[in-house]
């Protein structure tokens, strides 16, 4: 049976870096399935080097953390983004992602929400001999979710959401009776948020902390269940802090810590020469194939070769910053990092937004801090409509 594997997706989640220690490679990055569900949709988010657990809640909260809309301030919202994906390498990749949300009830205490995404890897044509036309193929993924959040206090809210997950890389070849459908999956994610206001000196403040794990599901296999792999179940903390610059003037820090809660598939070189080695290998790599998901959530902690210090290299930062002037303009900066032997990811974010009543358009930059990085000068965009804003527009033409 014949398949197209798309490495592309590899390209797009980490640039190669290796090292050398003892004469053994270091890098071992977590492997998963459907990784485009780990790129950021929006500017806003991705200006801040990724980060968005713990920031106020917009319309793409779906994405960071689903538990916010119910703090959300306005009655609903429609967020359109459009992300060029790996731009220096092709130019018809992308990510295109469509998310809103509605609060329900008397008491401004829940909401409901959903969102689509759709990454397109563009055109590929395949051959299976030398100077021979293949197919032409255009391998997509996609994932529909929907979403509920309320408040348990006036601090504290929770949201949960659930996602059908659609990944079509593969191609059937005619010829050799092989007929590939892709691959489907169905996740969860549970999430919470907490928001306060304490007051320093004379200036209110607000410290909010959130959570997310996201992904939580089946297995995805292109062919017929043989290698199934793990969803990128992920786990996401974080906090932020805003306090005043002057009247109008707000900035706000953030810090979010990200873990696959994915188990790390056996290497042959992290085991002894030899048939017993092999035998031993051999086995793991069957049990880490036959694990279910759940397990492996657990797994992941405690499963690395390298021990603690390679548990605590799978941990990845994100550190921002955003700058409002009366809630109306917006400048932002952040900085991701992901260890040289995980992935290697490591870029700084800038963007800017402008609000209007109805209206917020914000922008983003990538700067990779390897030239040779395929996500470097990474372009984001984002178009929000506030339907109270859009409500009251109405209401004035009246």
């Amino acid at each position: 049976m014949k398949r197209l594997y798309i490495l592309l997706l590899a390209a797009a989640t980490a640039s190669i870096a290796f090292a050398a220690n003892d004469g053994k490679n270091e890098f071992n990055p977590v492997e998963t399935g459907v990784t485009s569900l780990s790129i950021a949709p929006d500017a806003r988010g991705a200006s801040m080097g990724d980060l968005g657990a713990a920031t106020d809640p917009d319309a793409n909260s779906q994405f960071w953390n689903p538990s916010k809309y119910a703090f959300a301030y306005s009655q609903a919202a429609v967020s359109l983004n459009y992300t060029p994906w790996l731009r220096k390498l092709v130019n018809d990749i992308f990510l295109a992602d469509l998310s809103g949300y509605y609060k329900i009830g008397s008491g401004d205490n829940q909401a409901i929400s959903a969102s689509l995404r759709y990454f397109s890897l563009g055109e590929v044509t395949t051959s299976t001999e030398p100077d021979v036309v293949g197919q032409t193929l255009n391998p997509y993924e996609l994932s529909f979710d929907v979403g509920y959040s309320r408040k348990l206090s006036e601090k504290f809210s929770m949201g949960v959401v659930f996602r059908y997950i659609y990944s079509a890389l593969g191609f059937s070849d005619s010829y050799a009776g092989d007929q590939n459908t892709g691959a489907s999956a169905f996740a969860a994610d549970i999430s919470g948020y907490y928001t306060t206001y304490p007051v320093i000196g004379r200036n209110e403040c607000q410290w909010s902390w959130g959570w997310n794990i996201s992904n939580i599901g089946t297995k995805v296999s292109y062919d017929g269940g043989e290698n199934p792999a793990f969803l990128p179940t992920n786990l996401k903390i974080g906090t932020t802090f805003t306090f005043p610059l002057a009247d109008y003037h707000n900035l706000t820090l953030g810090l979010d810590l990200n873990k696959l809660l994915v188990p790390t598939r056996p290497r042959r070189s992290d085991y002894p020469d030899g048939i017993e080695g092999e035998e031993e290998y051999i086995n793991k790599l069957e049990d880490w194939r036959n694990m279910s998901p759940i397990s492996g959530i657990f797994k992941s902690f405690s499963d690395a070769p390298g021990g603690a210090k390679e548990e605590l290299r799978e941990i990845t930062f994100s550190l921002g910053a955003e700058y409002s002037y009366n809630q109306q303009f917006f400048l932002r900066a952040g900085y991701y990092y992901e260890n040289e032997f995980k992935g290697n990811r490591q870029y700084f974010g800038l963007g800017a937004g402008f609000s209007l009543n109805v209206v917020k358009l914000d922008a983003s930059y990538m700067m990779a801090t390897a030239q040779t990085s395929p996500l470097d000068q990474t372009l984001r965009f984002t178009l929000t409509f506030d339907m109270d804003g859009l409500r009251d527009l109405l209401g004035r033409r009246r």
